[in-house]
């Protein structure tokens, strides 16, 4: 019996009420990096037009990407050498750091750099926080604890794009220039994370001899960076330009050389690829980053649908955005509970693409400019309820498919494939929408000048008058010869403008939503194929398994 106790005495030596205040910790770090990928794309535009440079308002965006994608690995493997508790500790102090450092800038290369030191926090705080949680909670616990956490990340993407928005929108709040609080507000919830972990989570000291992969984490880095900039930056660049070419090459030639590095590391490497002779490890991490895709492209087409097609503001879309909170708590609440009494998890993962694919077929082909509110707020749902059978189960998939000594390893590579995924699907999806949408608005105009209605309000003088329609007269005079992307990128007179003359620019914006996401649901439905070559198999804790002989 001695020789059974040891291997549990880290799970064992938490009570209920300790596991609690561990939560507590852990879920207020996940809403911070959670709450920061949504609360400062409502407000981007405002901090970039105060800080006069709104054409490089997609650094700070890119800069965060980047950094948190690059780190999220690092951590996963830093943290099986030298424990859990000092490295969440250093990624809510970096995140804080670069918080207080963003809220401060005073031009947009500042607020870059910023953004990258929050990045560098970021990358740990939600891959860390699943790994604690695999450290102390057995597995018939596990999946209803990382059920919360999805549920996290639910509500932090509708209280994103309201808070933002909120916060855009003022002048000052206490004295302080109003967006500068998206990053402000980090500093109290952060302090309560640091506070909560320090009182609560107090895990065996962990210090294993290992060399540190420094060659294949800088070879990530070199094949990462250039591809996320490309998908970030493409669009402007061009993608067959010279910029665009370099970005493929030096992207490539980094990733091949990581897959070599990470073979001769074996054991020490970043991501030992031992894990992926596991089937279920490797097809778990393909569907995550295919769901990361498809995550952030519905948080990223649904809000600029309704603010675009249908002239919300952020805060009403954020409103709207609710019942997505409602689906992916609810679905991630069942599959928790479900997985942890039976064990099974692969049906979760192929009702919830299927779902997703639904739901992105639906919103392609029954969404219109007319359509009532409550059909996105009905596609919201369903969006909701496919990520939440898909996220967790498919983590909870990858932890249990690794040994006990690489759950930091097996958590953290989830997490990155899904960065990865979301980042490669928030810049190409953004990319195709204002790509289509130059075409879908130019033909839309051409078709309104022939109808009667439309071309009496065009030569109404009062409507002509008026200087709130200036902008679209001269997009008007601009479509003459083609819209380019570039025409597009100040919308935010689209509110305000004359309801019939601004109808066939949102029907064209309507339209391009509509193309995007048809292209998001064949590739879901991919995931969906994908998930049928899973394990049929029952989740089972290496923990206990290690400890079985032992107990015989």
């Amino acid at each position: 019996m001695s020789h059974s106790a040891a291997p549990s005495a880290p799970s064992g030596a938490l009570s209920r009420r300790q596991i609690t205040g561990v939560m507590t910790g852990l879920m207020l770090g996940m809403f911070l990096a959670s709450l920061d990928q949504t609360i400062v794309s409502t407000a981007i535009y405002t901090v970039a037009n105060d800080l006069d440079g709104l054409s490089l308002q997609a650094w700070a965006t890119t800069a965060y990407l980047i950094t948190s994608t690059v780190s999220t690995p690092l951590y996963g493997k830093l943290s099986d050498i030298f424990g859990r508790r000092p490295l969440y500790i250093a990624a809510i102090a970096i995140f804080l750091g670069g918080s207080v450092f963003a809220g401060s800038v005073h031009s947009m290369g500042e607020l870059a750099v910023a953004r990258g030191i929050q990045g560098l926090g970021a990358g740990g705080l939600m891959a860390l926080a699943l790994a604690i949680i695999g450290d102390i909670v057995p597995l018939s616990e596990r999946s209803k604890y990382q059920g919360y956490f999805m549920s996290v990340f639910g509500v932090s993407s509708v209280l994103g794009p309201v808070i933002g928005g909120a916060f855009a929108g003022a002048d000052q709040i206490l004295w302080i220039t109003g967006w500068r609080w998206v990053f402000y507000v980090n500093v109290p919830v952060g302090i309560a994370a640091l506070a909560t972990v320090f009182l609560f989570l107090h895990l065996p000291v962990r210090h294993t001899r290992q060399r540190i992969d420094y060659l294949g984490a800088a070879a990530i880095t070199i094949g990462l960076v250039p591809l996320l900039l490309v998908a970030e930056q493409g669009r402007g660049w061009g993608w067959g330009s010279a910029s665009s070419i370099a970005c493929y090459a030096i992207g490539a030639a980094g990733l091949a050389l990581f897959v070599w590095f990470e073979k001769r590391a074996g054991d020490y490497a970043l991501i030992p690829l031992r894990l992926f002779k596991s089937a279920q490890f490797s097809l778990s991490a393909v569907l995550n980053f295919i769901i990361g895709v498809g995550m952030f492209g519905a948080i990223a087409m649904l809000p600029m649908y309704l603010q675009l097609v249908k002239g919300l503001t952020p805060t009403e879309a954020g409103l709207l955005m609710i019942t997505f909170t409602v689906g992916i708590m609810s679905a991630s609440i069942i599959a928790g509970r479900t997985i942890s009494k039976t064990g099974t998890f692969k049906i979760f993962p192929m009702i919830g693409t299927l779902l997703l694919t639904g739901a992105s077929v639906t919103m392609g082909l029954v969404l219109t400019v007319d359509s009532p509110l409550w059909v996105p707020g009905v596609v919201a749902v369903f969006f909701g309820m496919g990520l939440g059978c898909c996220m967790q189960p498919l983590v909870l998939a990858m932890q249990t498919s690794v040994p006990p000594q690489d759950m930091g390893v097996g958590t953290s590579t989830a997490a990155f494939f899904r960065s990865m995924g979301g980042a490669v699907g928030t810049a190409v999806f953004i990319s195709m929408l204002f790509s289509l949408a130059a075409d879908k608005i130019t033909s839309a105009m051409k078709d309104a000048v022939t109808q009667a209605d439309f071309v009496r309000t065009m030569r109404d003088p009062a409507v002509l008058a008026d200087p709130t329609n200036k902008p679209l007269f001269d997009l008007f005079k601009g479509s003459a010869g083609g819209l380019g992307s570039d025409n597009l990128n100040d919308t935010s007179w689209l509110k305000n403008a004359n309801a019939v003359l601004t109808h066939p620019i949102r029907d064209g914006f309507s339209q391009a939503v509509d193309g995007v996401m048809l292209t998001a649901a064949a590739l879901v439905f991919v995931a969906f194929l994908i998930t049928l070559a899973l394990p049929n198999a029952k989740l089972r804790d290496p923990k206990a398994a290690l400890e079985e002989p032992a107990a015989a």
